[in-house]
This record gives structure tokens, sequence and C-alpha cells, in this order.
């Protein structure tokens, strides 16, 4: 079978969808499919091309058996609808143009939204080269963009939620990374197979960081503190600054540390608001390989995983709690609906907080830190909880029974 992943985002550079696609495209060839990635310049989250790729158009690499191609796309830190629009279609245009001249024919073309706009290069591809077109749908777009204020213009909205429609219509199947994505999408297209493919753990991934000595000492961390440790994108959805003012206080407890790790939008505001408040119990390190950012969260204590409240994150599962689950670290867990269902009434696997909450997030980091045997409890409830449910390896399995017969058996 040979399968074309189409996508804006993927690795070397950092983030939940880069990961999730580059461990979905390892474990679909290790099933004997033949990978072939359309991706961009890596260039998230700073938002500007990463050396080795700056001044290329094109550039075709090898990663761990997966062919990738990487074409230009228009890259700014502007933050106005314009220049992010810009980036997009630059990207629809060049995968496009691209794919019709350099891409052979293929038997699935699996294309990653949002972007919702790619999903205009993946219909035109698709046809092109004869493939069965599979809308991985990891956002529901427009209405996630619409919720957060981000999209406001009327015409720009339908114009948006007609292709988000089409996109559907057009795909042999769908795929959803939450539920909540799946049941949306099948009561609007009942007519439409839909599929439910969750985020998930690498256990072999997952043992290799348990197994990792403790790097406290290397990044200077006290052995004796209680260490509350958030790894991932500081963006605005995230809603990071509950953080900081849990922190803030619980200042006067001895030994409680608030660790971020990470880039993106709002570290610069973050970084102010923890100078000007004299947070000396939070500490910010830079974006770290995956294998070291997991290792450090094996090293910490608890985990925190927060989203701002809002309706559009009821459906969410943050990628973060997963790994951390699989680390046997207790969640702090600041997101409804879906995930809170999950992680904590099923799952077992940590305290959950009111979302922008600061006061309800430091009584239960104080909980955690007073009731070792809760946090312990919880971080082992947890691990089996994902060992069982969210094994990326079974994942992948009912994805290619799927995926089967869509390449003619």
């Amino acid at each position: 079978m040979r399968i074309i992943f189409l996508t804006q985002y993927f690795p070397p550079e950092t983030g939940a969808p880069q990961n999730r696609l580059f461990a979905m495209a390892k474990a679909l060839r290790m099933k004997g499919a033949e990978i072939t990635v359309l991706t961009a310049m890596p260039n998230y989250p700073d938002m500007r091309i990463q050396s080795g790729y700056r001044g290329r158009m094109v550039v075709r690499e090898n990663m761990e058996g997966l062919d990738v191609h990487r074409v230009w796309l228009f890259v700014s830190k502007g933050k106005g609808l314009f220049t992010r629009l810009l980036n997009y279609f630059s990207f629809v245009f060049t995968s496009a143009l691209y794919g019709l001249f350099r891409l052979r024919k293929t038997d699935v073309l699996l294309v990653e939204s949002p972007p919702l706009f790619l999903g205009i290069s993946a219909m035109l591809l698709a046809r092109a080269k004869g493939a069965k077109l599979v809308f991985n749908v990891s956002d529901l777009w427009p209405e996630s963009a619409v919720q957060l204020g981000l999209v406001t213009n009327a015409l720009a909205i339908g114009l948006s939620e007609r292709l988000e429609m089409r996109c559907y219509r057009s795909a042999a199947l769908i795929t959803g990374q939450t539920q909540g994505i799946v049941d949306n999408i099948k009561a609007r297209c009942p007519e439409k197979d839909v599929l439910w493919v969750p985020n998930g753990v690498d256990l072999d991934l997952i043992d290799k960081a348990r197994s990792t000595p403790a790097i406290r000492s290397e990044y200077g961390i006290p052995s004796d503190s209680f260490v509350v440790v958030y790894t991932g994108i500081f963006g605005h959805a995230q809603g990071l600054e509950v953080v900081l003012r849990a922190a803030e206080r619980i200042r006067d407890r001895p030994n409680v540390l608030f660790l971020l790790a990470g880039d993106g939008p709002e570290r610069t505001g973050l970084l102010a608001f923890a100078k000007e408040k004299v947070l000396t119990n939070v500490r910010f390190m830079d974006t770290m390989p995956r294998d070291r950012a997991l290792s450090l969260v094996a090293a910490c204590d608890a985990a925190v995983v927060p989203l701002r409240r809002n309706k559009l994150f009821e459906g969410a599962i943050p990628s973060k709690a997963f790994e951390a689950m699989g680390l046997g670290k207790p969640l702090l867990l600041g997101v409804e609906g879906e995930a809170l269902r999950l992680f904590i009434e099923e799952g077992g696997a940590g305290l959950a907080f009111v979302p922008e909450d600061d006061a309800d997030l430091a009584r239960s980091v104080l909980r955690y830190l007073d009731d070792p045997s809760l946090r312990r409890a919880h971080g082992e409830s947890g691990a089996r909880y994902v060992r069982e449910r969210f094994d990326r390896h079974r994942i992948t399995d009912r994805l290619w029974q799927a995926l089967v017969p869509l390449a003619g058996g």
C-alpha cells in the first residue's frame, strides 16, 4: 500500500500534531506501507524557517524510512489574519504544484486538518494521483477559530464552512482525534465513515524515558523540590497564566517549583509576568528534543495540563496528558468535557481543577504536596489506563484495518 501524508506540520518541528503524525507514519510503515510525506519547511512554533532549510525551495530527505518532501511556504512572525492566510495558502499552492509534478500515483492520501485550506490541495492531488482521500481532523475548523475569536468575518466563515463540508464529502474516510470531533462530523455527515483515531502513547519511547537516569542535576533542580511540570506550546489556547498565578498564591510554600518548558507566541508575556511578580518558584526552559522532554517529565512529580475555559475545548484531549500518564505522573488537569471524563473519571489519573481558576489549581498542587500516597496512586492508575486504552500500536491496528479496503484489499 502506498500512502501520501499531506501536512503543514512535521518534525523536526515540535508539537502534538508533529509527534502524532510522525508516529502514525512510522507505525504504518512497519505494517508494510510505503510512506511519502509532503510537508512544509520546518518553522513552527517560532515562525522562522529552521537552519539548514532556509533559502531553499525544495528539500527531500529520509526520516526513519519515510520519504519526506518539503516545499517552501511564506513565514512571518506577524499575527494578523492576512499574514496567517498567506502562510496557509502559500503551502496550499506549493504543495499542490510539487505534488502534481513530482509525486507518483498512490493508493491513499491522508491529509491533516487544520489548516482546513490544505483540503484544497488534498482533493486536487487525490484525484490526480488516483488516491482515496482520508481526511484527518484534529480540530474542527472553522468552528474553533470562530469560538476563539480568530475569525469574525461572516463571508469568510461561510466560505470556510462550505469548504469544510466539501472536504468531508470528498473523503473516502474521515478520521477524528477525539470522540467529540467524530460525533460532530457524524451528526452532519451521517452517510460518511468516521473513525475515532485518538492520540496515544509510544510505550517503547515511554519505557526508554522512564529508564533514563534522573536529569534534575543537569538542570540544577534541587532533589528535594516538589516539581510541577508543563512541556509544550506556549499558546493562547493553553492559558498558562493560570500556572503563574497559582505559583504566586503558594510562593511561601518551600520546595515547590513550577517548571515550564517550551516556546510559543505567549512566552514573552509569561516571562514578563513572572519577572514582574518576582516568581522565584517558577522556572522557564527552552524547547528540547522530545526524548529529553519525556525524560524531564519522568523526573518531575506531577504534570499540569491546562486549557482556557471555552466550550470548544470540552472536546479537546491534550496529547501531553497521554505521555505524562504513560510515565506514571499524576495529572493536574484544567480541561473540562471529554478529557475530564477519560482521564479523571475513568482513568483515575489525577486531580481536576476548574480551567483558568488559579486558586483551584493551587489547592490541587498543595493536596499532592501533602499527600504522596495520593499522587502515587493516581500516577499508577493513569499508567495502567493508557497502556490498556491508548497504546499507539493498537490504535494503528484499527486505522490499518480501515485503510486496507480503500487500497483495494
